[in-house]
């Protein structure tokens, strides 16, 4: 009797399937599938940031007068009203940027400890940010102008024969940086102050180290990346300078700035290329300030990027 040998043969064991095939085969090329979450934000990035950058500096390219594709950039140098906006920008936004640095670390320093009232203190520090460029410059002028109760009091105190002049002139526009920027720059630099191990300080205490010994070797270089950082971003926020530089400012003349200059450019004289022009300068001018304060920090700081408890 035949034996039907296909019944009876066990067939061969079938190969399991992988499982996550895909994740594998990526993991394969050193690409972790959680990168692929990053897709919706480079679109993101593209679209509203790269795409309108590129544009721009093809329009800025594309001189409205002709010349030539750098006529643009010839043009703005060659002239004097719209060179000397680079300066204008640069004398508000980098002592904006340094004075809520520089303000923010001792105030961060003494707000980082828990004590009572220490939140209602944050909270008041904070609030600038809450109220927009237009009511501080609003407020501004209402405080600080010929009327106002500043030069009021001074006036009744006998210390001066005419209202002080803070306001539609450099020193209004910088006071309104600094008020609408410090928010910003305090709670970084009250972050990164907060991240620093404190037993390294009391460590140091015990070694005989003072408060500006303690200061100098401890916090300032544990705290440089986040100094560093923080000055990119209050310096970024002060160069286009706009609302600021109109309403409490000199616009035509002191606080004519590359931001307003671009406005003129585009909405004035509908010279799109030319604004387009100042706009990438302006954006270059950032670049480079930002390349300097991360070079410094690199020649100054060469440890990890942040200090955090327990580092």
């Amino acid at each position: 009797m035949a034996v039907d040998t296909e019944r009876t043969t066990p067939s061969a064991p079938r190969a399991p399937r992988r499982a996550g095939g895909l994740r594998h085969r990526l993991a394969e090329r050193g690409v972790d599938r959680v990168l692929l979450l990053l897709v919706p934000a480079l679109l993101v990035v593209i679209l509203l940031f790269l795409y309108p950058m590129m544009y721009g500096v093809g329009l800025s390219l594309q001189p409205q007068k002709g010349g030539g594709m750098l006529a643009n950039y010839r043009a703005f140098f060659d002239d004097p009203y719209q060179r000397d906006t680079i300066w204008k920008t640069l004398r508000l936004a980098l002592p904006a940027a340094l004075i809520n640095v520089g303000v923010s670390v001792p105030i961060a320093y003494r707000l980082r400890g828990r004590f009572r009232g220490r939140r209602a203190l944050t909270a008041i520090l904070v609030l600038p940010v809450t109220l927009g460029t237009v009511l501080v410059a609003d407020g501004l002028l209402r405080y600080l102008g010929p009327k106002g109760w500043f030069n009021r009091v001074l006036l009744d105190l006998g210390l001066v024969d005419e209202p002080v002049r803070l306001i539609y002139n450099y020193w209004g526009v910088l006071f309104s940086l600094i008020i609408t920027g410090f928010p910003f720059a305090f709670l970084l630099v009250l972050a990164y102050m907060s991240g620093i191990d404190p037993t390294l300080e009391r460590a140091a205490a015990t070694l005989g180290a003072g408060p500006w010994q303690r200061m100098r070797r401890i916090l300032l270089p544990l705290l440089a990346p986040g100094l560093a950082t923080t000055f990119v971003l209050a310096f970024v926020l002060a160069f286009s300078v706009f609302p600021s530089a109109n309403l409490v400012g000199e616009p035509a003349d002191e606080t004519r700035v590359m931001a307003i200059a671009a406005y003129q450019s585009a909405f004035e004289k509908y010279d799109y290329s030319m604004a387009s022009t100042i706009a990438v300068l302006m954006g270059a001018f950032e670049l480079l300030v930002i390349s300097v304060t991360l070079l410094v920090r690199g020649r100054l700081y060469t440890g990890p990027s942040a200090g955090g408890k327990g580092a």
